[in-house]
């Protein structure tokens, strides 16, 4: 089983829309480390964070995070060791354009 570094997602968020910072690809399973939101404005926003099992519809039971602040101009790093499975996706929403996601990790292939 092979192993790949890598950044997995990265993603200048629209507002108040939900969206895809990353897929799992078929035949892979993936370990995300780290994921980081920066906050570019300044005035404070939130943000949330779902893991939709197999692409599920999203729902409110995938929430790792829900309208958590951020601080303005300021950055989070989370670090998680979540495993997530081929189809599985991480959906993220920001209450203003002014946030930026980026998930690091490795995928196992």
């Amino acid at each position: 089983m092979a192993t790949v570094y890598k950044t997995l997602g990265q993603l200048a968020a629209a507002a108040t829309t939900n969206e895809t910072l990353y897929t799992c690809p078929a035949a892979t399973q993936t370990v995300v480390s780290t994921l980081v939101v920066c906050n570019r404005a300044a005035s404070a926003k939130s943000y949330r964070i779902a893991i939709r099992k197999d692409g599920a519809t999203l729902a409110t039971s995938q929430y790792i995070a829900y309208d958590v602040a951020i601080a303005a101009n300021d950055s989070t790093a989370l670090t998680l060791g979540i495993t997530i499975d081929a189809s599985d996706i991480i959906t993220v929403y920001a209450s203003s354009a002014d946030l930026t996601f980026t998930a690091f990790g490795s995928e196992l292939s």
